[in-house]
């Protein structure tokens, strides 16, 4: 009978922590005319696409829906709880990757998406917009990252700020005030980019040093952000790539880490040199 209390007192109070847990990201009550109409839980990662290094710590993230009866509209919303890293530096940076042009587009690399792409404020809080066929709001707030998302192709339907409003003063906006979209930023963002790539290649080839990823897929990592900033670098600074990542491509086809780092120091040093150079955008 004690075995069977003590079971039963463990099963409660998990279930008071996860609600706790819960409640410290999402809101699992109706704002006015939304209704939640999911309970609410673990979601997928919303710096997924955004090659996150996630490999030295395990962030979280938390996922519901509401919808609006009247106008006939579904909100879905995501909060992901970062946890301390050195890759905290990347977080807002990284939320930008999926309001920006593909890592394969030649034409637009690293450029905003389209039109629809905006900074706004609510209230001295800043988030990212875009609505074309919807809507999506992003922003970071300390360590946390909020994602507003909702569908209305024929572009007829109120915007949810019900939510947004509910969710900016759940977690404020520590967006910086001078944070815009303008020419200056957009140069940076492509810097601050190809600066990232090499860094992924140092996080990864740390994780073989100390033994944690098979050697194999570090190579495939690093040779990825390498073709990556090649692009960029081949883009902005009128360098080749192709002979570039041929012949990264052929060190990770025959297993050459020597081979590989060797190019990849040979990236760093000449980043270290030509960063600061001017870029123009197209």
């Amino acid at each position: 009978m004690k075995r069977v209390t003590a079971i039963l007192l463990l099963i409660v109070f998990a279930r008071c922590a996860y609600a706790q847990v819960i409640t410290d990201y999402l809101i699992t009550s109706d704002m006015g005319t939304y209704k939640q109409i999911t309970k609410g839980g673990p979601s997928g990662d919303i710096l997924a696409g955004a090659d996150h290094f996630g490999e030295d710590h395990q962030d979280e993230t938390y996922g519901i829906s509401y919808h609006n009866k009247q106008v006939r509209l579904w909100v879905d919303v995501q909060v992901t709880q970062h946890t301390n890293s050195d890759s905290d530096k990347w977080l807002l940076h990284e939320v930008e990757i999926s309001y920006r042009d593909s890592n394969n587009s030649r034409n637009k690399l690293g450029l905003l998406s389209g039109a629809g792409v905006k900074i706004r404020e609510i209230g001295g809080n800043k988030f990212i917009y875009w609505g074309l066929g919807g809507g999506s709001y992003s922003w970071i707030s300390g360590q946390k990252i909020i994602e507003i998302k909702y569908a209305d192709l024929q572009r007829t339907k109120p915007e949810p700020l019900e939510v947004v409003n509910a969710y900016l003063q759940k977690h404020p906006s520590t967006i910086p005030s001078t944070f815009d979209f303008d020419q200056a930023h957009d140069i940076q963002w492509i810097r601050d980019e190809m600066d990232r790539r090499l860094w992924l290649c140092d996080k990864w080839f740390m994780q073989l040093q100390l033994r944690k990823v098979e050697e194999k897929r570090v190579y495939q990592e690093a040779v990825e952000h390498m073709s990556i900033f090649l692009n960029y670098r081949e883009k902005y600074f009128r360098i080749p790539a192709v002979d570039e990542k041929d012949i990264i491509d052929g060190y990770l086809s025959t297993n050459n880490g020597t081979g590989i780092k060797a190019k990849l120091k040979e990236y760093k040093d000449w980043w270290t040199v030509n960063k600061d150079k001017a870029i123009t955008l197209q």
